[in-house]
Order: structure tokens, then sequence, then C-alpha cells
């Protein structure tokens, strides 16, 4: 094969992939390719900038190429762009110098198999978050948390599980009224519940973890994309200031995601500040955001970073946050348009149970 023939191979490559994730199907063989945008991003650059080495200037088929694998890549990194640095911040950071009234969150994925549990204890310990949420985890990971969990985690709700969809909240905040509700399978739970802060004010909070869409999980992302717009309806009406954390099996640059964040009227705390791969630990390559943390305008960011590697296949994600209702109408999201909110409704509505 020449060498040419190869590059128009890899950049055609480059262009199926691109345009894959805007097929409106829910197949998880479409799905994925959300997944490694930043990957194919570097893979078109290198097609493009190669391919200028045997481009020639009278062939009109090389033009069209290198055209067409532009456009690839300027729709590649305006979705990667708004996070870093270069884009502007979602949420804003907070100015007060002693802030008063702060929420620390802390969400692993804990890995269900995983027989190295004291590196997370180790991991929260340090970080010592107010909240702390841990998905992947069944009864041997409950037990062994309860026994070096601190005595200032008064609270709690524990969903554990043996599907890999088991969920334990820990907060030292007082819960009101949580509850576990399945939007979309009997076996995936979430959590709902209120927050009193020390202000006494009162926050909305939402853990979740649905199920990604691999043939070995769900060979759909019909459940995974229903249960994030639920969620972006409840964030939406609520009456409270909300938070939403947890792992969402999906990128914080996919359509889903940006529909989640429109619809719910949040703000991602990642803009303007970077990615932070969560996933996948083990591999340095292939790496995307999969565990989110999203909030409404009250809040303001003291800090944002990955944990440490505690044996899993995903990284620990912690962020401070300052409650500063008063400066909410400053960074305000913009409302969804009708078509966004059919578009969340039709999707929330395909899975009931």
């Amino acid at each position: 094969m020449k060498f040419k023939s190869f590059l128009y191979i890899l950049g055609t490559v480059a262009v199926i992939l691109t345009i894959f994730p805007f097929v409106a199907v829910d197949y998880w063989w479409i799905r994925i390719f959300d997944f490694p945008h930043i990957q194919l991003t570097i893979l078109t650059f290198v097609a493009f900038v190669v391919f200028f080495m045997r481009f020639e200037v009278k062939r009109v088929n090389d033009y069209l190429f290198v055209t067409i694998l532009a456009a690839c890549l300027i729709m590649q990194a305006w979705k990667i762009i708004p996070y870093t640095p270069l884009a502007a911040k979602d949420i804003q950071d907070s100015q007060e110098k002693n802030a008063g009234t702060t929420i620390s969150l802390y969400a692993a994925n804990v890995l269900q198999s995983n027989k190295k549990p004291e590196l997370l204890i180790s991991d929260f310990k340090e970080m010592n978050p107010d909240i702390m949420l841990l998905v992947e985890t069944n009864e041997r990971w409950r037990d062994y948390v309860v026994k070096n969990l601190p005595d200032a985690y008064k609270y709690r709700v524990e969903v554990p599980q043996d599907n890999t969809y088991g969920m334990l909240l820990y907060s030292k905040y007082q819960l009101i009224n949580p509850e576990v509700k399945y939007l979309v399978d009997k076996k995936i739970p979430s959590i709902h519940t209120k927050l009193l802060l020390t202000s006494g004010d009162t926050v909305q909070l939402y853990s979740i973890h649905p199920t990604p869409p691999m043939p070995q999980h769900n060979p759909r992302s019909t459940d995974r994309d229903s249960e994030m717009m639920k969620i972006a309806n409840l964030s939406r009406t609520s009456t409270y200031p909300v938070i939403v954390l947890g792992d969402f099996n999906d990128v914080a640059w996919s359509n889903t995601t940006s529909l989640f964040q429109n619809v719910g009227e949040l703000l991602d705390l990642r803009k303007g500040r970077g990615i932070y791969n969560t996933y996948n630990a083990n591999s340095v390559v292939f790496r995307w955001p999969l565990d989110h943390i999203f909030v409404s305008a009250e809040f303001r960011l003291i800090a944002i970073k990955l944990g440490q590697d505690i044996n899993s296949d995903h990284l620990p994600t912690y962020a401070n946050l300052s409650f500063e209702p008063e400066k909410a109408a400053e960074q305000q999201p913009e409302k969804p348009s009708e078509k966004q909110l059919k578009n969340a409704k039709q999707q929330a509505e395909r899975v009931q149970l």
C-alpha cells in the first residue's frame, strides 16, 4: 500500500468517527464514539499535518480532502476547548477570603472487585470531604468503609448491591428526607436527598450511576440517557440549590451530557479549567471524564482535583464549593430552548418503571 493511500484511509477513518456522534441512534457501537474525542482530535491533526507531505498542488481531490479534514478538526476542537483554560469558566472562583458556608464533595467508583479498599480510605481521609459518594459498592465494601469511617460522618444512605450498581452516601451534614429511587431499572439506584448546611440553608443533592452503553451492560444508551434527563428535569424544577454528582458513564462533551446540563440549568466545574479525566485510570492513552459534579448558580468553586490511585479503573473526583446565593445572578446558565426541553422529555419518557 502506498503511503498516500494509507493517509487517505487514516483521514477517512477520522472523518467517519467525527460524524458518528451526530447520528441520532442510541446503539452502543455508535454512542461509544462519544468517548475518545481527545484521541480522535489528535488522530485527525496527525492525518491533516502528515498529508501535506504528499500533497499535490494540481490534484483537486487533495484540496477537497484537506478541507474536509480541517473541518473535522475544527469541529473536534470546538468540543474540547470549553474544557481548557482558553474558555470562560461556567462556575466562577470564590473570592471570599474566609468562605463561611462551604461544602466539599468526594465521589469515587471504587471498582467492586477491588481488593485494596485501604487505598480508598487513605485517600478520602486525606481529602476529608463533607459528602462522600461511593459507587460499585457491595456488602463487603460497605462493611469495610463503615469500620474505617470517621465519627464525623453521622448521616448515611447505604444501598450495597452485587451487580456493580451499589451506592453508599456518607455525610457530615444532616440529610433531610433521603430517598433511594429507581428511575429506569429496579436494580439501578439513585439517591435523592436534601442537605442542611451550617448556615441553615437547604441544598438538593442527586447521586447517580446510570448504565453505560456497552454490550456487557446495555446494548443501547436509552437507560442512561433517560435517567440523566429525569434528573435534569428534577434539577430544573427544584426549589432548592442543586448538586448532581456521580459516575455518569458519559463524557462531558457528549450531546447527552450537554443536553443534561442545559435542561437542568446547571454549571460544569470543568469548563474553563481542565478535562480532569477519571477513566480509565489503568491507561495513559485511553482516558476520558466519566465522573461529574454539576451545580446550580448559587455555588462558587474553591478547589477541584482528582484523587489518588485507589486501585480502581476510575480516579476519585473532589470539589470544594462555597455557597454564595447572593451572587447567583452573575453566573446564571442559559435557559433551555423549547426544542431542548422537548428532546429531554422524550428521552426521559423512553423508559418507565
